[in-house]
């Protein structure tokens, strides 16, 4: 019995910073420890594992485990730390060979049968692997985000037996993307759907060519929302690295990532009853708002004055930055949030 050492990547904002996952397994009371700063979401984690190894009809070590996450003052939380951590495990007890683990990278969360469960925030950890020359393992359903960035780098499993029998050079694992037949074709807007609404049609081609906010006061039924849902159609393509980086802001989320859409102008419409947390982002472990979820797209405000002051208030800093930080105890969080405003309000009766 020894040491294993296996590497994975946080998720804090839109960073990925290395966390270094150290096994080791000695003589005694049998016990499993986690140690390094892990959330109630990792300590969970020990119960999965154990589960996962069993049914993937590898040993469960009867000895002394510790788990150590490194750096232990980084913050660590969710399931992602599942597959680093089996994989250790099965290291040090000598039931995979070690030094299949140096040139790779892996993030996943596992389930009692050792499948592999997608997460959120592969693809900032998929651009920060690459740029370090190495391969990161994930789930299968996260291969469309790691896909974007290193089709012949990255890889995708869809249980714990695969990615060993990979390791063990019985199989190799390939990259699972989403096949054309999988994905509707998104819907094509243009103003020549709109019939009238000259000086509208107008101050959406300004807004367009000069990247300007924009305010449609009228009343109800006029057409503001519908001319709003236009000016995305009108902005040019986002370069590669515009996409990236809002996609890598919408893979914190459950929302679809993959070849087919990735490039799309966000447009986010947030409802005026939305708490500043929900439209800046906020949280105990800080999450994306509308406002970076809408980063290099729009962001459209229907019924602008129906929206609390201090949310509306919350938008000045964002809009001249360029980037919302989210302070918490732990530390400071950062979210890009580069869009475009548009607003849209009824006239007083």
């Amino acid at each position: 019995m020894g040491l294993a050492v296996v590497y994975s990547r946080a998720s804090i904002g839109v960073e990925a910073p290395l966390v270094t996952v150290e096994v080791h397994i000695s003589n005694g009371m049998p016990g499993f420890a986690l140690v390094g700063l892990p959330e109630t979401t990792v300590k969970e984690s020990r119960d999965r594992v154990r589960s996962a190894i069993i049914n993937s009809r590898f040993e469960f070590p009867a000895k002394r485990i510790t788990v150590n996450l490194a750096p232990a003052d980084l913050p660590k939380e969710g399931g992602r730390f599942d597959l680093p951590i089996a994989l250790g495990i099965l290291a040090a007890s000598e039931q995979i060979p070690l030094t299949a683990l140096t040139e790779r990278e892996f993030i996943g969360e596992l389930a009692l049968s050792g499948e592999l469960r997608g997460v959120k925030g592969v693809l900032p950890a998929a651009l920060v692997v690459q740029k370090q020359g190495r391969s990161l393992v994930v789930p299968q359903s996260n291969g469309d985000q790691a896909a974007l960035v290193g089709k012949d780098i990255h890889k995708s499993a869809d249980s714990l037996l695969d990615v060993c029998a990979d390791l063990c050079g019985q199989q190799k694992l390939a990259l699972h993307q989403t096949q054309t037949s999988d994905v509707s074709e998104p819907l094509s807007r243009d103003l020549q759907d709109i019939i009238g609404q000259q000086q509208g049609k107008r101050a959406l081609e300004i807004a367009a060519a000069g990247h300007h906010n924009l305010l449609f006061l009228g009343p109800p039924g006029t057409g503001k929302t519908m001319l709003a849902s236009r000016l995305s159609d009108l902005l040019p393509q986002m370069s590669d690295e515009e996409a990236m980086a809002s996609a890598s802001v919408a893979s914190l989320t459950q929302q679809e990532i993959n070849q087919f859409n990735w490039k799309q102008r966000p447009f986010r419409s947030p409802h005026h009853s939305s708490s500043m947390a929900a439209l800046v982002g906020g949280g105990s472990v800080p999450r994306p708002g509308e406002i970076s979820l809408a980063h290099n797209g729009l962001l459209f405000l229907d019924e602008m004055p129906e929206f609390e002051r201090k949310v509306l208030d919350a938008l000045r800093e964002p809009l001249e930055s360029g980037e919302i930080i989210i302070s918490r105890a732990q530390g400071k969080t950062r979210f890009p949030a580069r869009f475009q405003l548009i607003g849209a309000l009824n006239p007083s009766p």
